[in-house]
């Protein structure tokens, strides 16, 4: 059975970053698994995955995955295959296409990663959106309210969907070592206390709150925001105007994330929506407490493990933050919840349930 994973880019993102994690362990499990990529511009989770030497990498070659050229492109790699699954837009409308015009037998499997996007918004888009859903062989989404969306949206049958849970790899982030903080930037100092966002510079994202809950914290309280993205330099440009710059350090994308996870106190995620995210799974794995926004897709993780506060309101977000500060034991019940949380997530399963979705297919 040979399988390839087909995504826009592997630049920075949740989806991005499952494909890196997911492709060697299939490997491992002895599956053939490839991946391709609409735009193929050097990356460090490409350069990373390139290093394991586990599958063979293709690029499009084109810097706009919007280019309808995509298509014709795509259509010699569908004849090689036995399944395609798909990851995130304008590739999940060019493989449907390069499908159609190519006769190919391919399977297809398409993976949901979040509860909305603006097409579903857009009552024009919808009604191209829905026909496209119809040729994929299975939709695979990351937790049940993606599933429930998208069945209302699709208004397809309901055996084409399936639920399968991200998941990590839990023995390479508790094997993890972390740094001293002045290693991580000259800002802080080993008596600081140390919040760390891992996110994608976006409007869903909303790093602006965590930033502001600093003006409710004490000076000692600072922040680490990892990753890249188009509102980056407003949120550098907010750092400024609140005078902030000597407590939080932008680190770009980095591939050492699981160190620095460790490193920090606390594991923050601000976002105004999520599908399943890996980033707060990890969050909950490291050992340090996970503080995220109170919305669909955080909700059901952290719920009754990590702390939930009201998006948008620094002002709350500061409360749960000087709370765990303060208060040693709630620190340490709150560690342990998210951490026997986060074991529900091991990649190991994730990955055998998608195998034997597999084999039920093809």
């Amino acid at each position: 059975m040979k399988i390839v994973h087909i995504i826009n880019s592997l630049a920075s993102g949740g989806a991005e970053k499952l494909l890196l994690d997911t492709i060697p362990v299939y490997r491992e499990k002895g599956f053939e698994v490839d991946l391709l990529v609409l735009n193929g511009t050097p990356s460090p989770f490409m350069q990373a995955l390139k290093e394991t030497g586990c599958c063979s990498i293709y690029s499009l070659g084109l810097k706009s995955v919007y280019n309808p050229i995509q298509i014709f492109k795509l259509i010699p790699f569908l004849k090689k295959y036995d399944i395609a699954q798909v990851h995130l837009f304008p590739s999940q409308y060019w493989v449907v296409l390069a499908k159609l015009l190519s006769f190919s037998k391919i399977k297809l499997l398409l993976t949901e990663h979040n509860s909305t996007n603006p097409r579903l918004e857009n009552r024009f888009i919808a009604v191209i959106d829905r026909l496209f859903y119809r040729f994929y062989d299975k939709v695979v989404c990351v937790s049940n309210e993606i599933s429930n969306t998208f069945k209302n949206y699709t208004g397809i049958r309901e055996s084409k969907f399936v639920v399968i849970e991200n998941g990590i790899d839990l023995k390479k982030i508790h094997a993890a070592k972390p740094y001293f903080k002045n290693e991580i930037s000259i800002l802080f100092n080993a008596q600081d206390f140390v919040m760390i966002q891992v996110a994608r510079f976006d409007k869903q994202k909303d790093q602006e709150t965590v930033i502001n809950s600093l003006k409710y914290l004490p000076e000692s309280v600072k922040l680490i925001l990892v990753g890249e993205g188009v509102f980056k330099t407003k949120c550098q440009e907010l750092v400024e105007q609140l005078q902030l710059q000597e407590r939080v350090s932008f680190l770009g994308l980095r591939m050492d994330v699981l160190q620095l996870l460790k490193t920090a106190d606390v594991v923050v995620l601000s976002s105004r929506y999520e599908g399943l995210s890996l980033s707060s799974i990890e969050g909950m794995a490291s050992g340090k407490p996970f503080v995220a926004s109170d919305v669909s897709g955080l909700q059901e993780i952290v719920s009754g493990a990590g702390i939930l506060f009201r998006q948008g309101e620094a002002k709350d977000l500061a409360n749960k933050i000087e709370s765990l500060r303060t208060n040693e034991a709630h620190y340490q019940e709150t560690v342990n919840s998210c951490l026997k949380r986060s074991e529900q997530y091991d990649i190991q399963l994730m990955v055998e349930k998608h195998i034997h979705l597999y084999q039920t297919i093809v």
